[in-house]
C-alpha cells in the first residue's frame, strides 16, 4: 500500500459520467460530473443503450478533466474505485471496465463499489466525524430505503419500497402533470406558491412500526385526479403531490431514529436535494431534538466523489477486489 492515500473514483451506473480524485478520505482534489439529462429529456427517462454509448464517448474526457484538475499523474494514484452495482448493466460495464483496465495497467488495487453504500459514504465527505448508531434514509430515482447502521461497515435495511421509489414517483407524476424530466426538480419548482393541502393524496403503510413505502397508488391517484379535474392549478396539485411523497419519508425516518436510538438521522440520494424534504426534516429535528444531516446538493445526485470515499473506506482496511469482480444490476445494500 502506498502512503499518499489517493483514490480515483468512477461512476457510470445510470446516466451520469463521473470521475473524482480523493486524497486521504478528506481532500477532494477533483469531482467532475457529465450529466446526460438533456440527452434523455425528450424520452421522459433514461434510455439504457443511449446512456451506455454516451458513457463510452464521455468517460475518457471526464477522466482527463479530473486528472487535470487534481494536478496529479496516474503514477500518483494508489487505487481505482468503480461502481459495480446496482444500476443499468450496459452503463455499469463502461465504468467498471475502465476502472479495471486502469488498475491493471498501473499495477494498483481495484475496488468494486456498491452504489447504494457510496451514497451513504457521501455524507462523510461533509462530516467525517459521523459515528453509529445512525439511521440513513436513502431516497433516489431507483431506491427508497431506511437503513440502520449499528457500526460503520454494517448496513441493515429496515424499510424498503414495495413498488415505485420516491424519485420514480416524482418522474411519473411530472409526466402526468405535463412537466419536464427529471420530475423532482420540475415538481419542486411548480409547487412553489402552491397549496400543499389542496388535494389529500393517499399515503401507504403509515401504521406505527411499518418502515416500508409504496408510491404506485399515489401515482394512480394523481392520474385519476387530473382526469376528473383537468383545469386544476398545476401549482396546487404539484405541491399536494410533493407533500404526499415527503410525508412518509419524514414520519418513518424520525420514527426509526427514535426506535433505534440513533445518534444522527441522515438523508442521502438524489431526492435528498429536495428543498421541501429538507425543510420538513429540519423542522421536525428541532421539535424532536434529533440531529439531522444532508449532503451538499451536489453530492446528493450520482457522483464519483462518493465512489472514491467508499473506495477509501475499503482501501484503508485492505479490502480490495479481483479484476474478475462482476457488474451486478440488483446489488443490495447489505453486499460490499
Amino acid at each position: 500500500m502506498r502512503d499518499k492515500g489517493i483514490i480515483l473514483g468512477i461512476e457510470t451506473s445510470c446516466d451520469e459520467t463521473a470521475v473524482a480524485v480523493l486524497k486521504n478520505g478528506s481532500e477532494l482534489m477533483a469531482n467532475v460530473v457529465f450529466s446526460q439529462i438533456e440527452i434523455h429529456r425528450p424520452y421522459g427517462g433514461v434510455v439504457p443503450e443511449i446512456a451506455s454509448r454516451n458513457h463510452l464517448q464521455n468517460l475518457p474526457l471526464v477522466l482527463q478533466e479530473a486528472m487535470d484538475l487534481s494536478q496529479l499523474s496516474y503514477s500518483d494514484l494508489d487505487a481505482i474505485a468503480a461502481t459495480r452495482g446496482p444500476g443499468l448493466i450496459p452503463s455499469l460495464l463502461v465504468g467498471l471496465s475502465a476502472g479495471k483496465g486502469l488498475a491493471f495497467s498501473l499495477g494498483i488495487p481495484f475496488l468494486g463499489i456498491n452504489h447504494l453504500r457510496a451514497h451513504v459514504y457521501a455524507l462523510y465527505l461533509n462530516d467525517p466525524d459521523l459515528h453509529p448508531p445512525m439511521i440513513v434514509t436513502l431516497v433516489s430515482g431507483g431506491h427508497t430505503q431506511i437503513l440502520y447502521i449499528p457500526k460503520e461497515d454494517e448496513m441493515v435495511c429496515i424499510g424498503n419500497t414495495r413498488d415505485d421509489a420516491a424519485g420514480e414517483a416524482f418522474d411519473k407524476g411530472a409526466r402526468i402533470l405535463g412537466l419536464a424530466y427529471p420530475g423532482g426538480p420540475s415538481i419542486e419548482q411548480a409547487a412553489k406558491g402552491g397549496d400543499q393541502r389542496h388535494v389529500l393524496f393517499p399515503t401507504a403503510f403509515m401504521e406505527p412500526g411499518n418502515y416500508d413505502f409504496s408510491y404506485s397508488g399515489l401515482k394512480t391517484s394523481l392520474l385519476y385526479f387530473m382526469q376528473k379535474h383537468p383545469n386544476a392549478r398545476v401549482e396546487d396539485v404539484a405541491a399536494s403531490f410533493q407533500e404526499a411523497i415527503v410525508e412518509p419519508l419524514i414520519r418513518k425516518s424520525f420514527s426509526a431514529a427514535r426506535r433505534w436510538k440513533a445518534n444522527s438521522l441522515l438523508f442521502a440520494g438524489g431526492v435528498a436535494a429536495n428543498n421541501r424534504l429538507r425543510e420538513r426534516a429540519l423542522a421536525e429535528a428541532s421539535k424532536n431534538g434529533i440531529r439531522v444531516l444532508f449532503p451538499p446538493v451536489g453530492l446528493c445526485t450520482d457522483n464519483a466523489a462518493m465512489v472514491a470515499m467508499a473506495g477509501w473506506k475499503r482501501y484503508i482496511k485492505g479490502n480490495v477486489d479481483s479484476l474478475k469482480c462482476p457488474a451486478v444490476s440488483s446489488l443490495s445494500i447489505e453486499q460490499e
